[in-house]
């Protein structure tokens, strides 16, 4: 079993765009697709886990979702990153009623454990939002708050354990110099 690196998308890996549906709308952080690579090549599996409450609000289809994760994964193989995963949660609570999935629930983590052999207690858990790093409470591993999109007016909510860095990119470095 190996450790993973879970990746919030909107505001960690891409630039945050509320309700984003336009493939051409993908923006990623600076730095970010690098951080990956760096990631990648210490052996990281690199899982992307995705709350998409637009879709059942009605505001995107399940294509469009999909058109945006095929130009993500597109712009990151033409940065030498591949994806192990890239989990999502069509779902909200007040459209669909709850379920397993929608962070900070742990469903998608667990999945991609099972799919992957992910060792989820070393594993790293890095968004913009408190609900993105929350289920290494219950899962074990480091959570990891960024201050790009929500991240910056977020931190000073964080729980001490919570390691807080400017990006994506230094996240890597912090994850890099501890391994």
């Amino acid at each position: 079993m190996r450790p993973a690196v879970f990746l919030d998308r909107d505001g960690t890996l891409i630039e945050e765009k509320e309700y984003l549906a336009d493939p051409d709308g993908v923006a990623f952080v600076p730095g970010a697709i690098e951080a990956l690579a760096r990631l990648q090549d210490a052996g990281l599996a690199l899982v992307v886990v995705t709350n998409q409450s637009g879709i059942a609000r009605g505001y995107y289809t399940l294509d469009d979702y999909h058109a945006v994760a095929r130009r993500v994964e597109a712009e990151l193989a033409a940065g030498g990153v591949r994806l192990d995963a890239t989990y999502f949660c069509p779902h909200h609570p007040d459209h669909t009623g709850p379920c397993r999935c929608r962070k900070p629930a742990t469903g998608m983590y667990e999945s991609a454990a099972d799919e992957l052999g992910l060792d989820l207690a070393a594993s790293y858990y890095v968004g913009d939002k408190l609900t993105d790093v929350e289920p290494a409470r219950a899962l074990g591993g480091t959570p990891m708050l960024v201050r790009t999109g929500y991240g910056g007016a977020l931190e000073g909510q964080a729980p001490p354990e919570v390691v807080v860095v400017d990006d994506l990119a230094a996240a890597a470095d912090w994850i890099l110099a501890r391994r």
